[in-house]
């Protein structure tokens, strides 16, 4: 499921955000992924033991914990720490697939399931940058407004376009969700959306309570917990 989630974060924390990132020192962003990836990867990003990736990573988690649709359409067990990067100078990152399983720390690990884009420049602050997800219905190209963002299947072979002209910052992410199996995180998505609509509306509430149940039985017997 690829999902548009608008304004994340509040303009003040986007301008916070942009502010610190100003003055940040990055780091080859080649130091992350594995050979494969670093084939086809050039960009910055914030080194991870970076106190300043600390710090603007935990408002934006605090941001997603805040939003409901995010959490509707992620159903997150486990989520990476953000990470930051810059695109810039024809700097892409060509296609490739998400490692499966991450490092959290502690020794703890994550199985991406769901890959998480949030978009920290505006769209006419520079050229190319789109983000392209291809999946059975062809070749899908992200490019949001600042402070919105992106969801797809880590399973998905995706890529950065080259930035042609300014610079493109965002935030990104990985989660371990509650359920592993995208087409039923779709429908339990799908099911969640119309419940609401129906419980805003003028529905029969007896017929709603009956769907939230079914929704939930579900949920139950699909999560790994």
């Amino acid at each position: 499921m690829l999902l548009h989630i608008p304004e994340v974060l509040t303009r003040d924390e986007l301008a916070h955000i942009r502010q610190a990132l100003e003055t940040a020192e990055w780091t080859d962003g080649r130091e992350t992924v594995g050979v494969q990836g670093a084939k086809v990867k050039r960009n910055e990003q914030l080194p991870d033991a970076s106190p300043l990736k600390a710090e603007l990573g935990r408002m934006v988690s605090a941001a997603l914990e805040r939003n409901p649709l995010f959490f509707a359409a992620a159903l997150p067990l486990k989520t990476l720490p953000p990470r930051f990067n810059r695109y810039a100078g024809g700097g892409e990152y060509g296609f490739h697939v998400d490692g499966a399983v991450m490092r959290i720390g502690d020794g703890q690990q994550l199985r991406s399931d769901v890959s998480c884009t949030l978009f920290l420049a505006e769209p006419d602050e520079y050229d190319g940058g789109e983000l392209i997800v291809s999946d059975t219905y062809g070749e899908h190209e992200v490019k949001l407004p600042a402070g919105d963002l992106i969801v797809y299947p880590s399973s998905s072979l995706h890529k950065v376009a080259p930035v042609t002209r300014g610079a493109r910052l965002a935030a990104f992410f990985w989660v371990q969700s509650m359920v592993r199996d995208d087409a039923r995180r779709r429908m339990l998505f799908e099911m969640d959306t119309a419940i609401e609509t129906l419980r805003r509306g003028d529905a029969d509430q007896g017929a709603v309570l009956q769907l939230t149940g079914v929704y939930h039985n579900l949920l139950r017997q699909w999560t790994e917990v």
